[in-house]
């Protein structure tokens, strides 16, 4: 079985998605980083859960959770499902010489266990569409967003179990917020 380490230097570290040519894109012509460490992995086995698939149709799910925006590479989905199969997480059988991948059950005890992670990866697919689309973020929020940071940084060390609770459930419940959008008031009359 292979290490984490291995499969990182495998891949590069790229997060395994190309830009679909279009407007501009981030500095070394790749557009911005999609998936954090190990959602890839998290996102490729939850699919597989839902369906035994090849490759290929991976592929193809995904870019279309993009709604075409980004495809993945062959070069990291391909390593990411040999990883998998080495963690005994898939299996990987042979189907007319392409290989069909279904779930284990080592691979859905995983996936029970990283249901909030999974909940994470989906939001922040949400998120990430929304900004290829062009709806990047105006200077207020990138402002907020420093603000955030700065806070957390300045938090450091003061990390009960009460508090870490606490915390995430703020972050999580505020990206989702944000995700969902605005609350729409019902219309309500001007009493007289």
């Amino acid at each position: 079985m292979r290490d984490h380490h291995s499969h990182r230097e495998h891949t590069d570290g790229r997060d395994g998605f190309e830009k679909r040519p279009g407007p501009a894109r981030e500095r070394g012509g790749r557009g911005p980083r999609v998936f954090a460490p190990g959602d890839l992995k998290l996102l490729l086995l939850a699919l597989i859960a839902e369906q035994p698939c090849h490759g290929y149709d991976l592929i193809r799910q995904i870019e279309s959770m993009f709604d075409g925006a980004y495809c993945p590479s062959p070069g990291v989905i391909y390593p990411t499902l040999t990883f998998l199969e080495e963690s005994e997480m898939i299996l990987g059988d042979a189907d007319g010489g392409k290989k069909r991948y279904s779930i284990t059950d080592a691979g859905r005890l995983s996936l029970s266990e990283q249901a909030i992670a999974l909940d994470g990866v989906r939001m922040r697919i949400e998120v990430s569409k929304r900004s290829l689309r062009g709806q990047d973020r105006p200077a207020e929020i990138h402002e907020a967003v420093h603000n955030l940071r700065h806070a957390l940084q300045m938090h450091h060390g003061r990390w009960s179990p009460e508090e870490i609770l606490r915390v995430r459930d703020l972050l999580n419940n505020t990206a989702k917020a944000i995700v969902d959008g605005p609350v729409v008031q019902p219309f309500q009359e001007k009493a007289e």
